[in-house]
């Protein structure tokens, strides 16, 4: 039997619904059609196969009709097929049988099917049903949209919020390197060495159990403010072109507790902690502590100094090796390697420096990408 098709209007809106009825009996399918058609765009489907191929088509239909008592493919192998493949799971399916127990019917309603209706048809009973059936689906369909839609947006606003975010990172942490002209990319590599030792050392059993991506993430998302506290060293100091004094030096080495002091308050001002202003300070307090304890400011050794701060120690330092100063002209990359490997143990983590070595030439290749041009 071909699709019973009018156009005039509908009780739901100017689209009308569409309804499968699935009846091996030829009958049936004309009257429950004559009753549907005035109302919905009707498809008939004389078997069970058949109801299968309709349902995956389009138009798909938004509510089938379905007689339990039928050759080859009975009523409820068919709907078993329908929830089995995900484009037909959720249209709704009202059962339609001649058989008349409640064994049946509970039969019906723990497959899934919405409602249940008996034969011998009366119209006004199927109308309501059908009706009742195609108002839940277009109530549910609407929720699903509306829920769709408020999670697109969600999602939107949430990367909305984390460019924000980086963008404030980044140019909290330009504001720092501005007072020193000559490191303009510093952040960009030092954030980029750090990327490249945590690949390598995710899969170290003394670094896995820290290094989720979560930290990760975090990590790079917050090694741009590790001189945040330079802002407040003053300008004598910062840019000598010479050796500093013992006293300037004291100075400077207070850039460290000005940066973690600085997050510290802006997080005062915050209902609830960040973590990547967590991980902020931590790199920021600690990026100046050396491994045999001779760092500073707190003098922290070995596996006290956190993660975070000891792999940035090694990126620190090697870019400052690498890269013209007021006070000095750039290393070879050779030679800076050379002192990183002669710091291993001293200065840095040994397992961290054998990481360098592993991607020593990634590093080489961030430093040429993100080169000072201006003073070498």
């Amino acid at each position: 039997m071909q699709a019973l098709d009018t156009r005039c209007a509908t009780p739901l809106g100017p689209r009308r619904a569409t309804v499968l009825v699935v009846d091996d009996d030829t009958g049936n399918l004309g009257i429950l059609g004559n009753v549907l058609q005035p109302y919905y765009d009707v498809l008939a489907a004389p078997s069970g196969e058949r109801a299968l191929q309709i349902s995956a088509g389009t138009p798909q239909p938004d509510l089938i009709l379905l007689d339990v008592l039928m050759p080859h493919m009975d009523g409820y192998a068919v709907f078993a097929r329908l929830h089995e493949n995900p484009a037909t799971r959720d249209i709704p399916v009202i059962f339609v049988t001649g058989l008349d127990s409640t064994e049946d019917e509970e039969k019906g309603f723990a497959l899934g099917a919405v409602d249940y209706i008996a034969k011998p048809y009366r119209a006004p009973i199927v109308l309501a049903r059908v009706r009742t059936q195609l108002e839940l689906k277009r109530a549910r369909d609407l929720l699903r949209d509306q829920n769709s839609y408020l999670e697109a947006e969600v999602m939107r606003r949430m990367q909305d919020t984390l460019l924000v975010q980086d963008l404030t990172i980044n140019a909290l942490a330009e504001l720092a390197e501005t007072r020193d002209n000559e490191t303009g990319n510093h952040i960009r590599r030092t954030q980029e060495y750090v990327n490249i030792l945590v690949q390598r050392l995710q899969l170290h059993p003394s670094f896995a159990g820290y290094l989720t991506n979560k930290a990760v993430d975090l990590m790079i998302k917050s090694a741009p403010l590790h001189d945040i506290g330079k802002v407040g060293i003053p300008d004598n100091i910062l840019l000598k072109p010479g050796k500093l004094t013992e006293e300037e030096w004291g100075i400077m080495k207070t850039h460290s507790m000005l940066g973690v002091t600085s997050i510290e308050r802006a997080l005062r001002n915050a209902d609830r902690r960040l973590d990547f202003l967590d991980m902020a300070m931590q790199i920021a307090h600690y990026h100046h502590e050396k491994w045999d304890g001779s760092g500073y400011p707190e003098g922290l050794k070995g596996d006290a100094i956190p993660i975070p701060a000891r792999l940035m120690a090694l990126a620190d330092v090697f870019d400052a090796l690498i890269t013209h100063r007021v006070y000095k002209p750039p290393m070879p990359y050779e030679e800076a390697k050379k002192i990183i490997v002669a710091e291993r143990g001293r200065h840095f983590d040994p397992d961290v420096v054998d990481a360098f070595l592993r991607g020593f030439d990634e590093f080489v290749t961030i430093a040429e990408k993100y080169r000072e041009r201006g003073g070498e």
